[in-house]
């Protein structure tokens, strides 16, 4: 089931408000403006009306607590099929939540768990001709990227699919083939120097695959391997 709205604070508070009632698996809301779309940590997430795709989904899934954090890259799996298929894009995944083209980013991804259920919110920018100044290197849009606009609505459809066709083989096979489906989609797993943000400070190494959780594996240039379990990642900077 689809709940549709013109305008609304955030498509994740309504979808964890309906997870929480005991709406059912894959039950989605969409919006055409959200007035404080947020990210991780809170940071707010440019829900241009009429521009974007922004959706939130309910999934409940039946995975051991240790498995959750697998469910966002499955999205992120899920998001960058949607947009090859629908838009005609392939884009890049870097972990953990960020879709990108041409090192920009195109599409984000939060999960977060209410109601016995994962609520996972994804806004990816399609007809967006221009960004904030502050936005301007760091993000485009698929229509900036293609030249054409997007029929959100086929991209909305070809995003559920995904997500249910992902959801269902993280359900049934678990994590290994999820990862993988990442790492192979991904030029940011395995062998890309990186700085990674952490809340105490920067480290920097080459990346080095996922653990079996779906975190990623850092290895300094002294020889210590780090598993990141969560931090913002990006390109080193170059010397």
């Amino acid at each position: 089931m689809i709940h549709r709205f013109e305008t609304i604070d955030s498509t994740m508070y309504e979808a964890a408000r309906l997870a929480a009632a005991g709406c059912p698996h894959l039950t989605a809301v969409v919006a055409e403006e959200q007035t404080a779309g947020h990210g991780r940590y809170g940071r707010p997430w440019h829900s241009a009306r009429g521009e974007g795709l922004y959706v939130s989904i309910v999934l409940r899934l039946e995975l051991a607590p240790a498995h959750l954090p697998v469910v966002t890259l499955a999205l992120g799996v899920a998001a960058a099929e949607a947009i090859a298929h629908a838009a005609g894009v392939r884009c890049d995944l870097r972990w953990p939540n960020d879709v990108l083209i041409d090192e920009k980013k195109c599409a984000g991804i939060l999960t977060e768990l209410h109601g016995g259920a994962v609520v996972a919110g994804i806004g990816i920018n399609c007809n967006h001709a221009s960004f904030p100044e502050e936005l301007r290197e760091i993000a485009t849009s698929l229509r900036l990227a293609t030249g054409k606009s997007v029929d959100r609505e086929a991209l909305l459809n070809e995003l559920l699919k995904q997500t249910a066709s992902t959801a269902a083989l993280l359900q049934k096979q678990g994590p290994e083939p999820v990862l993988l489906l990442f790492e192979n989609a991904s030029s940011y797993v395995r062998g890309r120097r990186v700085t990674v943000e952490l809340p105490d400070g920067e480290v920097e190494g080459v990346t080095d695959g996922l653990d079996p959780a779906g975190f990623l594996l850092l290895r300094r240039d002294n020889g210590e391997r780090l598993t990141i379990l969560a931090g913002g990642v990006r390109p080193a900077r170059k010397l």
